[in-house]
């Protein structure tokens, strides 16, 4: 996984050089983890991500029932509510830190109902198991919410716990605050990927290099080696030279970083240190690249990498 690719390159032997892969385009946000797992031929889990995810941040696998509880702002329109995600930097561990203990201190022990806060991430614990969204906010940010909420046995519950911990956060000091700073507020929790994590298994899977939690946790469940990012595809390749996932931050609005990964790539493979390369970017460009596509010299743009907007691949 790269950072997003549409207009951001600046050397344009590396444009000339993608824009002979193959490429498409996915609409909408990726999905990491099954994006990864669909490129590798490999089964997503339906449920448990939200304990994945906490596997990913502790190292130990969860043994209680639990999902994320992502912190979004719930906007008021004309006509319907607009879910935005304001998980990680936009709500810092010091503004998450009291909402979590005012929802464990309002609504928790209820029914068996728990809120806990690791880091940046928040989660929802139960006694027994109840239904949930499937997809994480980030997936939905800047769509309505409504559309993906879980429907039929279950679904009223769900509604209900959402309608109570929107009342909890109403008018929350730490929402006046950030209002006053001109901030969204956190007048919402996204409830999402419940169940219990899977038993750990050995499977054959490739190095993992990455800073996500849910993706780590897959791996940890898979018995799989994980280490951090390490700073660059070079260091990936002297720790795993059969190939590997990665997963580089997109930090740089310059695209220092993305430029500095696609320059080790590519001569990684023409050294023929890596035999192809499978390439998701933030945008959702995806890019197979293969050495015999080095003779296509006659394509000499493409609006997928060029960042022309409403291109087709």
């Amino acid at each position: 996984m790269l950072p997003p690719v549409g207009g951001r390159l600046r050397d344009t032997s590396l444009r000339d050089w993608l824009v002979r892969a193959d490429l498409a385009q996915v609409e909408g946000s990726v999905e990491l983890l099954r994006a990864v797992l669909d490129e590798l031929g490999l089964a997503c889990p339906d449920d448990g991500l939200a304990a994945l995810r906490m596997w990913g941040q502790t190292g130990d696998r969860p043994t209680v029932w639990m999902a994320a509880a992502d912190p979004v702002y719930l906007e008021p329109r004309m006509s319907h509510l607009c879910l935005h995600e304001l998980q990680g930097q936009a709500v810092p561990p010091s503004d998450l830190r009291p909402l979590i203990d005012h929802l464990q201190h309002v609504l928790g022990e209820e029914g068996g109902i728990g809120f806990v806060r690791l880091e940046s991430c928040a989660y929802v614990t139960a006694a027994q198991p109840m239904t949930t969204a499937s997809l994480p906010a980030h997936v939905i940010d800047q769509l309505q919410p409504v559309d993906y909420m879980p429907t039929g046995q279950g679904a009223e519950g769900y509604r209900r716990l959402c309608s109570e911990i929107e009342m909890a956060l109403h008018e929350h000091e730490v929402n006046i605050a950030r209002q006053s700073q001109g901030l969204q507020p956190v007048n919402a929790l996204w409830i999402w990927g419940g169940g219990y994590a899977p038993e750990q298994v050995t499977e054959a899977c490739p190095p993992l290099f990455t800073d996500d939690p849910m993706l780590s946790g897959h791996w940890l469940s898979k018995t799989g080696v994980v280490e951090s990012w390490p700073g660059s595809i070079d260091a990936c390749l002297e720790l795993a030279v059969d190939g590997f996932v990665a997963v580089a931050p997109d930090v740089d609005d310059d695209a220092t970083l993305l430029e500095s990964c696609l320059y080790e790539l590519r001569l990684a493979l023409k050294s023929r240190r890596l035999n192809k390369l499978i390439l998701i970017f933030g945008d959702g460009v995806y890019a197979d690249v293969r050495r015999s596509q080095s003779i296509r010299i006659w394509r000499r743009g493409n609006p997928l990498i060029d960042g022309v907007t409403g291109a087709a691949s």
